[in-house]
């Protein structure tokens, strides 16, 4: 996650692609904007907030600026309010269509485009043997990352989704994930919607999920439960 005071184009694109890329396949980021951060990165607060008549320059703003992106890539894009003050929040998931490059520049009238990936908590240029490793990922999405084509959103159980989450804790069991469909199109939290399906079968025809678990007792003792489509029917 990236807290920035205000709108820096160049700075916010770079992290965005950055994002898009998903070098080490965390699912992407966030970008939250009117928001300054410590030496630590910790959020300070209150927030600078964003004035009421400010949000729709600043989507005009990151439109344009997000169309330099090679091959064009947009975040979700959401404004939200803390301490009475509001702030825009940009969600970066793992882009489709990687490798993604950015201008070093945004405003530059000459730009040049590179690739960014995070390194730790920071966003860095893609050089040398990290640029070919980020080339040769166009290749390899990883299975729970992929579109399912011809998944619907009528296929998920809103009941089965919020139980589950509950179950494990999620921060998510408070939001509105079920009835933003954007929300599950890359799932944060890709067990909700594994156990969600109404029709599992059908929907992931060639889906395994293999559990371990660790006993702190007995720590080299695991024990492994599979599931796999034959047991989903009903």
């Amino acid at each position: 996650m990236e807290y920035k005071t205000g709108w820096n184009p160049d700075v916010i694109i770079r992290t965005l692609c950055a994002f898009a890329n998903d070098f080490e396949n965390l699912g992407g980021g966030y970008v939250v904007i009117e928001q300054d951060c410590d030496v630590n990165g910790q959020p300070v607060f209150p927030p600078v907030g964003l004035a009421d008549n400010q949000f729709d320059k600043i989507q005009q703003k990151l439109l344009a600026a997000c169309q330099l992106i090679r091959p064009p890539y947009f975040p979700v894009l959401s404004l939200e309010e803390v301490e009475g003050r509001k702030l825009t929040v940009l969600w970066a998931p793992n882009g489709q269509n990687r490798p993604y490059k950015a201008p070093e520049a945004v405003t530059a009238n000459k730009k040049t485009w590179r690739y960014y990936i995070r390194r730790y908590s920071s966003t860095v240029e893609a050089k040398g043997e990290t640029e070919q490793e980020l080339l040769s990922l166009a290749a390899r999405v990883p299975f729970d990352d992929r579109y399912n084509q011809s998944a619907r959103i009528d296929d998920l159980s809103k009941p089965l989704m919020q139980a589950f989450l509950q179950e494990v804790y999620s921060a998510l069991a408070a939001d509105e994930c079920c009835e933003r469909p954007h929300r599950i199109s890359v799932a944060q939290e890709r067990g909700a919607v594994f156990f969600s399906m109404k029709h599992r079968s059908g929907s992931s025809r060639a889906c395994r999920l293999m559990w371990s678990g660790f006993p702190k007792a007995r720590a080299v003792i695991v024990s492994k439960k599979i599931f796999s489509r034959a047991r989903w029917h009903g």
